[in-house]
């Protein structure tokens, strides 16, 4: 990168440094967009161009007053030698940050969920939060750790997560068979390299790469982006609510309208738009029941259903109904309704079993006073 950014005149014939060349302090001001760090581990965060310009570092990055450039040399091995690991970025957070009792070790299976924030350690900007490995349970959250927070959720299968609180951003990688319900986004959600996951949620921006088979509901302002290497995508409305919905909507700074859900914009055009994406037919689409009680306001989807949507809801509520009266116009007796109910609801437990919505289900009692999932 610091060859990239000298001057012309300061490369040899083959475009390489050499021992005499010179960084000028503007390449340093450009590389503070990717680089910055403390002085004495202190808390306080500081660009790369302040702190090259310290006076005790000067020794040691070649920075001249007279000419205001570094030896490219110096400055090369000084910015080695203080390099690090990011300690608020993903591997820190889990080595050293607090540690979240939000999940549970599921017998059976040596996976170990892993979630935790570096609220501890960050300096004062939005705390991250990861969540990594969660395995075959339902994890549900309204929580102030969550508030305006970065979250990380990485290699979770067979899962139901709810995170239902105002939220930074959201990135979701390597995620398999499960389904994610998030409250309001105020920058972007981006998925990457996930199979047949489920994302609902009120989002400024989304964005996709290398996905497969994925569901998305969602509200946004902007067009969702479709990057490289995604297949078989569905969009679909953003389709349920929890009474939180629209004050956390309000926080963000996100409203119902505009709603580009159904407008998605390839950005990495590798093929037919029908074989990358579709917009999920009316018939297959059901609403979805956040299933838990909070305090709040919001009794309905925000900004409601189009019109193709709630058309196909009302005739199979026309259905149910119809069925209904043709059960109670049956005239069955006493004998004929039990075994009529335990028909059903055996076909009715089979469904559970064939969808995977039994997990679910039994996923959501909760569990002993023992194993209680600690507050956060």
């Amino acid at each position: 990168m610091l060859e990239l950014l000298l001057e012309p005149e300061q490369l040899s014939a083959s475009s390489h440094a050499t021992h005499n060349s010179l960084v000028s302090y503007e390449a340093i001001c450009a590389l503070s967009f990717l680089i910055e760090g403390t002085v004495n581990n202190s808390r306080t965060i500081h660009p790369l161009h302040e702190l090259a310009l310290w006076q005790p570092c000067h020794g040691q990055n070649g920075y001249s007053k007279i000419s205001k450039t570094f030896s490219f040399p110096k400055l090369e091995n000084w910015l080695r030698s203080c390099l690090i690991i990011n300690p608020f970025g993903m591997t820190a957070c889990l080595r050293s940050g607090k540690k979240l009792a939000w999940a549970q070790q599921v017998e059976g299976t040596t996976r170990r969920a892993k979630i935790a924030c570096n609220t501890r350690v960050v300096p004062e900007v939005s705390p991250m939060v990861i969540m990594s490995q969660v395995y075959k349970q339902t994890l549900a959250k309204s929580s102030d750790t969550l508030v305006g927070a970065h979250v990380r959720i990485h290699r979770c299968n067979e899962s139901f997560i709810y995170l239902l609180s105002p939220l930074c951003s959201v990135t979701i990688e390597k995620c398999q068979n499960s389904t994610f319900v998030l409250g309001p986004v105020e920058a972007s959600v981006h998925v990457h390299s996930c199979d047949n996951i489920k994302v609902i949620t009120v989002c400024h921006c989304l964005s996709l790469s290398s996905t497969t088979g994925c569901t998305f509901h969602i509200l946004t302002p902007t067009q969702p982006l479709i990057l490289a290497g995604n297949q078989a995508i569905s969009f679909a409305p953003f389709h349920t609510h929890y009474p939180m919905l629209e004050d956390h909507m309000a926080q963000v700074g996100l409203a119902t309208v505009p709603n580009y859900w159904d407008s998605p914009m390839l950005v990495c055009k590798e093929g037919s738009d029908a074989s990358v994406f579709r917009l999920l037919p009316p018939v297959d689409f059901y609403t979805f029941v956040i299933p838990f009680e909070m305090e709040g306001d919001t009794t309905e989807t925000p900004g409601g259903l189009p019109h193709a949507y709630q058309k196909a809801l009302n005739q199979r509520e026309q259905k149910v109904q119809i069925w209904q009266k043709m059960v109670k116009e049956a005239c069955l007796t006493k004998d004929q309704r039990k075994q009529f109910q335990m028909l059903v609801e055996s076909k009715f437990y089979e469904w559970l079993i064939q969808t995977g919505n039994r997990q679910q289900l039994d996923s959501l009692v909760p569990p002993a006073a023992g194993s209680k999932q600690a507050a956060g």
